[in-house]
Formats: C-alpha cells, sequence, structure tokens
C-alpha cells in the first residue's frame, strides 16, 4: 500500500510538472508562433535551464534544512572570475577553470557554514553581509576590467550538466549526508536528540551546495564566456533563477521527486522567460511576472514547510 501510494504521488507530481510545461509553451505559441517553441528551440531552452539547474540542486542541500542563501550570485560570480583568472593569466586551461570555480564556490559554501554555525544568527543575515564582501574580492581579483574565457575554453558552454544532477541524487539518497539532511530538515530537535551533529551536516549542506554553485560557474561563463564582477549587492540578481527551482523541489518533495520538479521548474521558468523574449515585451514586464511567479511558489512551499525558511 505504502508503495503504490509513493508511486501515486510521483506520479500526479510528474502530471502537474508536465501539464506546467505544456501549458507554458501552449500560451507563449499560441501568442508568437513564428519565432517561439519550436523542437530546436525547446532543447535550447532546457540546455540553458541546466545550468541553473546545477545551482538549485547544490542549493536544495541548504533549502531543505530550513536555512538560506543570499550569497548564490556573489558565489557565482568569484568563482566564474577565479577559475577564468587561473585558466588564463596562469596558464592552466581547463584545470584551472575547474579547480579555480570549485575550490571556491566550496571555500565561499565553508565560510557561510562557519560564520552561520558559530554567529548562531539567521543565515539570511550572515549570507547578506558576506555577500558582500564576496563582491568586494571579486572586484578585487578582476581589477574592474570583464573576464573573458578564450574560446577555446568554453566546451563546457553546452554541457548538458546530467552528471552532476546524478551525483545529487546519490547524495540525497543513498549517503548518510542525504539522510542526515532530510532528518534536520523535518525536525532539528529530533535530529539532535538521535545524536546527529546538526552543525556538522549544516556546515556540510553548505560546502556541497557552494561546491555545485562553482559547477554553475564554471557553465555559466563557458555559456557566456565572459563575467563581470560588480558590487553593492548587484550580483543578487543572480540569485533568482537558482532559488525558483529550488522551491520548485521543496513544493513537490511530498511528491517524493525533489530533483526531477527542480530540474522541470527550471525548465518552466526559462520556457516564460524565452516566451517574453519572443513577445518583445519589456525587461520591466518579465521582471513582474518572475516575481509573480516566485510569489506564487513561495506561498505554495511555506504552507508545507511553515517556519523552515527563516532559520
Amino acid at each position: 500500500m505504502g508503495i503504490t501510494k509513493k508511486i501515486s504521488g510521483k506520479a500526479m507530481g510528474y502530471v502537474i510538472l508536465i501539464g506546467l510545461v505544456i501549458l507554458s509553451w501552449a500560451i507563449f505559441k499560441i501568442l508568437t508562433p513564428h519565432n517561439f517553441g519550436s523542437f530546436s528551440n525547446m532543447l535550447n531552452y532546457f540546455q540553458a535551464s541546466l545550468i541553473a539547474t546545477v545551482g538549485a540542486v547544490g542549493f536544495y542541500f541548504v533549502m531543505v534544512m530550513g536555512m538560506f542563501d543570499f550569497s548564490i550570485g556573489a558565489n557565482i560570480m568569484l568563482s566564474a572570475i577565479v577559475g577564468c583568472v587561473f585558466a588564463t593569466r596562469f596558464n592552466l586551461g581547463y584545470f584551472g577553470l575547474i579547480a579555480g570555480c570549485i575550490i571556491t564556490g566550496a571555500i565561499v559554501g565553508t565560510l557561510n557554514g562557519l560564520f552561520y554555525v558559530k554567529l548562531r544568527i539567521p543565515s539570511m543575515i550572515v549570507t547578506t553581509g558576506l555577500a558582500l564582501i564576496y563582491e568586494s574580492v571579486a572586484n578585487y581579483i578582476a581589477g574592474g576590467v570583464e573576464q573573458t574565457l578564450p574560446s577555446n575554453l568554453r566546451a563546457f558552454g553546452q554541457m548538458p550538466g546530467d552528471i552532476i544532477l546524478a551525483v545529487a541524487y546519490i547524495f540525497l539518497n543513498y549517503t548518510k549526508i542525504g539522510t542526515y539532511t532530510y532528518a534536520i530538515g523535518s525536525d532539528e530537535f529530533v535530529a539532535k536528540n538521535m545524536g546527529i551533529n546538526v552543525n556538522k551536516y549544516k556546515v556540510l549542506a553548505f560546502i556541497l551546495s557552494g561546491a555545485f554553485l562553482g559547477v554553475m560557474a564554471i557553465l555559466t561563463i563557458s555559456y557566456g564566456s565572459s563575467m563581470v564582477a560588480v558590487t553593492g549587492m548587484a550580483s543578487m540578481s543572480r540569485n533568482f533563477v537558482p532559488t525558483m527551482g529550488c522551491f520548485f523541489g521543496l513544493a513537490f518533495k511530498k511528491y517524493g521527486m525533489p530533483l526531477p520538479a527542480i530540474i522541470i521548474g527550471e525548465f518552466v521558468i526559462n520556457i516564460i522567460f524565452f516566451g517574453f523574449i519572443a513577445l518583445g515585451a519589456p525587461t520591466a514586464i518579465q521582471d513582474v511576472i518572475t516575481g509573480l511567479a516566485l510569489l506564487i511558489i513561495i506561498t505554495v512551499t511555506t504552507k508545507a514547510t511553515k517556519g523552515e525558511i527563516v532559520k
């Protein structure tokens, strides 16, 4: 009975998600039939959505514990700049790009986690303050100059990211980290009574999230070819797409399919984004619709996990 219920729950989740894909595609296909929604277009939309998906599945480790991270954009920016510098200035090629991005992302995640558990203040406040520091460090390293990745180092610009998603699935379903992550997210007090070192696994969650954001940085600079260092929390504009995908995962966690929900959710977000581009809609309108969509997703999610995302 339990297995049957779980399967039917997942089936319902997939029906809802696929329905969202079809609905969003149909709306924009009707509105702009000639320059939107062809098979090749949809393939490109999906491929572009996987870049943010990689960051979203990493961030899920943090959010499922009821924590939040406002330094996502700063992490991506700093990691991409460091990776680009190692790859070009130090002539380390792909090794410098990959190692620079992932190690930097993991270091940022480690700092986020350590400051959060040591200071004992809400993660949103901690990561907001740290984001300002990461932006300043990125700006110093870049020297105020746009960092461009040479064309011969952009092979990951078309990387589907499915291996990274498989790694996330293994972590969440077949390792102690994944089990404890869910346990802490469900009830931190009970997890402590079970003997779980909650602070240790919170830090590990931030480290894993940071490493995945480092991978997203590789894909981002490879896809877009360059990265500009910004300050004054301007990097927060990079927070929203991975965060929205992560909210899809939390909302569909009750169906037992958080990672597929993140993948398909990011695809839906990209369909809407490219649909507005095809319509020629002003950026302000796009932002309004995106903001409304985020509010709806947050509302659905916070009803299921009331009081958890304010830690």
